[in-house]
């Protein structure tokens, strides 16, 4: 079974990081939110508190995927978290998935792990994708290897689709679109 990490920063975008959570709980992936704080009261970009599963501190490199949600200031709180890119290094040179959406892929971008890949972010920040190709406003959700990156608020429900069509498979992905609606 896989095991998912979220990392919640104060500032993250609530709809990119609680969309993940929803979506891959109902197709049976077991995903935890992680502050990285010390305390499990995060504060989203829109003012809604929410109480994460686990500390930064309690987690390991066990699980199969890492995901930053983005949103500001949160994205810039990864940034700025040692705790936080010794993890992404963790699962990086494990060859295991990490995935970002929004302004989370910058983060990527600027521990130089996009370098010659394909990825993709919230328009306007491509310059900090650092050597990333970018492939246009065409592609709403990126994947290169073991790296998924998204652009926005808006292509949320792509993106954790996506994820759980690399931790499951599509006809799993598809299922979980058909039950809320949603036209892959």
């Amino acid at each position: 079974m896989s095991k998912v990490y979220i990392l919640l920063a104060d500032g993250f975008e609530e709809i990119e990081g609680l969309t993940v959570v929803d979506l891959l709980r109902r197709a049976g992936i077991n995903i935890d939110t992680v502050s990285i704080k010390d305390t499990t009261e995060i504060t989203g970009a829109r003012g809604i508190k929410v109480i994460a599963d686990k500390l930064i501190s309690e987690i390991s490199d066990d699980g199969n995927m890492l995901v930053l949600p983005g949103g500001m200031p949160g994205t810039n709180y990864l940034k700025q978290s040692d705790e936080v890119k010794e993890l992404i290094m963790s699962y990086y040179n494990s060859d295991k998935y990490i995935a970002a959406i929004c302004a989370a892929p910058t983060v990527f971008g600027e521990m130089g792990l996009l370098n010659g890949r394909k990825a993709t972010c919230y328009p306007g920040l491509e310059p900090s994708l650092a050597g990333a190709m970018w492939p246009g406003e065409s592609q709403s959700v990126v994947r290169d290897g073991k790296i998924i990156t998204s652009r926005g608020l808006g292509t949320a429900i792509d993106f954790a689709l996506e994820l759980i069509e690399v931790l499951i498979n599509d006809t799993k992905a598809d299922e979980i679109a058909k039950s809320v609606v949603y036209k892959r």
